[in-house]
């Protein structure tokens, strides 16, 4: 067995034809895992197949997005039948927004196709996925999500979907808990697809110029780490060694990792209800003066 006992386990992976999905599947197969694989492209995902099992590992496709009613389940059924076993799922999949987006110029159509690819394929593997960990007793789910989330990044859609991945994985974290299933987020940075090309460079370039994005953080979007350095965390947070983790949203980027704080209100004021008039606008203006 292997350190962290991944080997004889089964995953599917969402999106797993490209960029960080590509990296984590080729580590967890390294690790023992059978992997069922996903993407959009036919041709990508024979390749991420063959390149697997080329390399000593076991894989199988299933081609589709995964934000389509149906894909997922279908990667839990290829996973049954194939491996007699599901332990692990993870969803890498998303698009990115369209070049020079706000929420000005969305259209309705593309918003509901970035919650489509980010949010809804969280939800379809979750919920899947989810139903067979809930009835074996166990199971470790990694969805990915975005530091855009936090509407430093620009755009609309792929931050309110990320957000929502967020959301998801915390509800989701407290329903599955008592079933021993765990649910966790991961917000990497890597290059990828989505964060190279000229227009990403144009957009980074923008959001520096605008005040949104320091020098710091500038600098680090515009030269990505390889997705290689981001995968462990997810093979790690689906590994039984990480059974004491559930419900949490890390960050990962090259050789960084950390752990946002949980949610919670700061301290403005207070009063009791039962004896005291709702604030007047005065009060208000007075009490946030200075936040």
């Amino acid at each position: 067995m292997s350190a962290i006992g991944l080997a004889g386990q089964a995953a599917i992976v969402a999106g797993a034809t490209r960029g960080i999905g590509l990296a984590v599947a080729h580590q967890l197969a390294g690790s023992g895992v059978s992997v069922v694989v996903n993407g959009r492209d036919r041709e990508l995902v024979d390749q991420t197949v063959a390149e697997i099992c080329g390399g000593g590992g076991y894989a199988v496709g299933v081609c589709g997005s995964a934000g389509d009613d149906g894909v997922a389940q279908q990667m839990v059924d290829a996973a049954l039948a194939e491996f007699g076993a599901l332990d692990i799922a993870i969803n890498c999949a998303g698009i990115a927004e369209p070049a020079g987006s706000t929420i000005l110029t969305i259209t309705a159509d593309e918003f509901r196709e970035q919650l489509d690819a980010h949010l809804m394929s969280a939800f379809h593997l979750t919920q899947a996925a989810g139903r067979v960990f809930a009835g074996q007793g166990a199971g470790s789910i990694v969805l990915t999500g975005s530091a855009a989330s936090l509407g430093m990044f620009g755009g609309s859609g792929y931050p309110a979907a990320k957000g929502g991945v967020n959301a998801l994985a915390l509800a989701a974290a407290a329903d599955l808990g008592g079933a021993g299933v765990r649910v966790n987020v991961i917000t990497p940075g890597a290059k990828s697809r989505l964060s190279t090309g000229e227009d990403y460079e144009r957009h980074i370039h923008g959001l520096h110029e605008r005040g949104i994005l320091d020098e710091f953080v500038r600098d680090a979007a515009l030269d990505p780490a390889p997705p290689d350095y981001v995968a462990p965390l997810y093979v790690f947070l689906a590994s039984p060694a990480a059974t004491h983790i559930t419900g949490q949203i890390f960050s990962a980027a090259g050789g960084f990792i950390g752990k946002f704080e949980p949610h919670q209100p700061g301290f403005v004021a207070y009063r009791d209800h039962a004896d005291t008039a709702p604030y007047t606008l005065a009060e208000l203006a007075t009490l946030l003066e200075a936040r």
